[in-house]
């Protein structure tokens, strides 16, 4: 999944975006609220981890702005304060949860995780497609019980098409959610991803619709 993480402070910013890229996702980062809310305008994200104490422009101003122009991605806030008319301020202004600080990394991750699943199907960490079982939270998958050993990118790949599942996605999206704004985004290298990715998978699992894009289904199930 593609992640934004919007924090001032260097330190816990590269804390949150190594913790995050290290659980399968593809991070982006601003540091301030200016760059903050141009990035939710111009690229899509599954998910936003947003600072309220933001330089520039605050974080609740971006959210605000955010959901004026009907940017709906699942928004986490964290603040230094944690008193409760900001809180009822941050779930007012759109954020769907909140985090107070100081916070251990792995509650942030598990709502995280809540968030990413309330946006698809997926009721739980286990994501299923058949044989295979994705786990977000151990960041790993299995075939018919066996480990499988994938690359980062084709966890990602993988992640995205399950989220999806059922759903043609294009190259251009798919290109868009494996690498960050400031990485070249070749779509013709998905094509090699997903070859690599059909070696390791039960034959039939991803389908290309032709001049559409790629699609995860069950194999065997119908169309």
């Amino acid at each position: 999944m593609r992640i934004l993480v919007v924090e001032d402070e260097a330190l816990l910013r590269e804390q949150l975006v190594q913790a995050i890229a290290a659980a399968g996702h593809t991070v982006e980062q601003a540091g301030d609220g200016r760059e903050a809310h141009y990035l939710g305008e111009v690229e899509d994200f599954d998910a936003v981890v947003l600072d309220l104490g933001l330089p520039v422009l605050d974080g609740l101003s971006v959210l605000r702005r955010w959901r004026a122009a009907g940017r709906g991605m699942p928004v986490l806030i964290l603040t230094a304060r944690s008193s409760w008319q900001e809180k009822v301020e941050g779930m007012d202004a759109g954020a769907d949860d909140y985090l107070a600080k100081p916070f251990h990394m792995e509650e942030l991750l598990a709502r995280l995780r809540a968030l990413l699943r309330r946006g698809s199907e997926h009721a739980s960490s286990e994501w299923r497609c058949g044989a295979i079982v994705l786990d977000t939270r151990a960041a790993r998958v299995l075939v018919a019980g066996h480990p499988l050993t994938l690359t980062s990118h084709e966890f990602k790949l993988l992640q995205l098409l399950m989220q999806k599942k059922g759903e043609v996605l294009s190259r251009t999206e798919l290109s868009e959610h494996l690498y960050r704004q400031d990485e070249d985004r070749d779509s013709n290298t998905i094509e090699v991803f997903v070859a690599r990715l059909r070696k390791k998978l039960p034959e039939g699992s991803i389908e290309t619709v032709r001049g559409l894009g790629y699609r995860l289904a069950e194999p065997g199930a119908s169309a």
